[in-house]
């Protein structure tokens, strides 16, 4: 093991700009032990595709001297981040976990990430991401397999999964993700971090996906401070994104108690098959709400999976998998099974749209061809539900995977994913809870660790609240994280 400062490399955003401001800790001192925990991690997990750690310690000696001369600093000044690796930063490579964009250089930076660019923060290194961020876990041709800190075998989730691995074993102080169908909270939920969910518009994202409402990009940390400090930097109008939402909000780093709070909580959402590991931490995680004052109530919903997951992946060939489909037939042989079963669908998608017609698609376990007017029905039923609830309650609470993991090679074209001794159908969303949150895109959602599985990868639940309640999921979520710290925890810090 290298000679690294564990709890250093462990620091929240939060202490460690303290000790920036109190010269007990320098930005050069925190770079300096994450980059030794990276060299000694990495090689294990493959989190990072890329590191300019030479750039950046040039980057946190500038930060180091404001703070010795108590300059005006930035809002994350010398805070060491991880970018995901599927936006542009001018300079900087953006592979996407595509081999047809191996050697390619962004010539401009996105406005997903812009407002980070400026925030002061040091960008160190970019995580990892299955290709175009297409699939609930994280290896692709380029990147090769991303592994689970906790556990090497499982993955750590996808998209985002380089960066919730990061997050877990101290490689970084703060990550990006992205979340369109659950790319943020499944990799939270698997590795035992924070993850948030805005709702869409609030921040901005380059077109086109600035126009579809389940596609938002937001923060990953260890802590929900940390998550709503960099949710700050992120929550800003940008003139080029007209979906970006005016005024911006600030949400408090600490709030007040939720005593007397109502929580709502349902287990399987309807229709999913629920493992025994997440179904015992979830109640345990409503058990601590109790202990918190709030009153713990279950809900029946009557969602039915089949037309949900239609829906959701019609939805899907009209933007996202089309922009894979458009790849061919040039760059077939370049892409990962996955990414071409998804180009595929595209195509099947708009021909059955073109007939006015619908057909079940096997390698999806659904069914394409609903109309843009049909998806909106179906989630306008999904609504009807979950609407009353959450103006009956402060929040609502559901596990964030059904599944802890899955194996970090798997192949879901072939390998059945299977729990309580039973096969699910639509493998790639038949272990996670996620993505009908994506449907119904103008709610707010947090995911938080709700214990460990008997395979010692962490489990998560979400926390959901009426639209664009923010401030609610992170009260919640800061309450509960406040009775039971997590990764400050020694027992909680993967042994790798």
């Amino acid at each position: 093991m290298s000679d690294f400062d564990l709890e250093i490399c462990y620091l929240s955003a939060t202490e460690a700009l303290k000790k920036f401001r109190s010269k007990t800790l320098s930005p050069v001192e925190l770079l300096s032990e994450i980059k030794k925990r990276t060299e000694d991690v990495n090689p294990k997990i493959n989190a990072f595709n890329f590191y300019r750690f030479e750039e950046s310690f040039k980057e946190a000696k500038e930060a180091e001297k404001k703070y010795s001369q108590n300059k005006e600093t930035l809002p994350l000044e010398g805070i060491p981040l991880a970018i995901k690796d599927e936006v542009n930063i001018k300079g900087q490579p953006n592979k996407n976990g595509s081999l047809i964009f191996k050697d390619y250089i962004a010539e401009k930076t996105d406005i997903d990430v812009e407002s980070l660019v400026n925030s002061g923060a040091i960008i160190h290194g970019r995580t990892t991401n299955p290709e175009f961020s297409l699939t609930s876990f994280c290896h692709s041709e380029v990147n090769g397999v991303t592994r689970n800190p906790w556990n090497l075998d499982m993955t750590p989730g996808g998209s985002s999964g380089g960066s919730a691995a990061t997050l877990a074993s101290g490689c970084t102080t703060l990550a990006t993700g992205s979340d369109i169908g659950g790319s943020i909270r499944i990799p939270a939920s698997a590795c035992g971090v924070v993850g948030y969910k805005p709702p869409f518009g609030r921040n901005p994202q380059s077109a086109p996906y600035n126009i579809d409402q389940y596609c938002v990009i937001g923060p990953m940390a260890r802590t929900v401070s940390d998550c709503a400090l960099m949710q700050n930097m992120m929550c800003k109008a940008h003139p080029k994104d007209i979906s970006s939402l005016r005024p911006a909000i600030s949400l408090p780093l600490d709030y007040e108690n939720i005593k007397g709070w109502k929580v709502a909580f349902s287990m399987d959402l309807g229709y999913f098959e629920v493992d025994q590991d997440v179904q015992k931490n979830t109640l345990e995680s409503l058990e601590k709400f109790k202990s918190l004052g709030a009153s713990v109530t279950e809900v029946k919903l009557n969602w039915k999976k089949q037309e949900i997951e239609s829906a959701c992946y019609s939805h899907y060939a009209n933007i996202f998998a089309r922009s894979v489909a458009n790849l061919l037939p040039e760059h077939e042989e370049k892409l990962t099974s996955y990414a071409l079963m998804n180009a595929k669908s595209a195509e099947v998608h708009a021909k059955a749209i073109a007939e006015n017609r619908e057909e079940f698609y096997p390698e999806l376990g659904a069914t394409l061809g609903y109309s843009p007017l049909k998806c909106g029905e179906i989630a306008g039923k999904m609504y009807d539900e979950l609407g009353p609830i959450l103006d009956d309650y402060d929040i609502f609470i559901c596990p964030a995977n059904n599944l802890p993991a899955v194996m970090a090679d798997v192949d879901l074209l072939n390998d059945p994913v299977v729990i309580n001794g039973r096969e699910v159908t639509g493998r790639d969303m038949g272990w996670t809870m996620a993505y009908p949150f994506n449907m119904l895109g103008r709610l707010p959602v947090i995911s938080v660790p709700s214990g460990f599985a008997s395979n010692k990868v962490p489990t998560g639940i979400q926390i959901i609240s009426r639209s664009y309640s923010d401030n609610l999921v992170f009260q919640a979520a800061y309450n509960y994280e406040k009775a039971e710290p997590w990764l400050y925890k020694d027992k909680n810090r993967p042994k790798i």
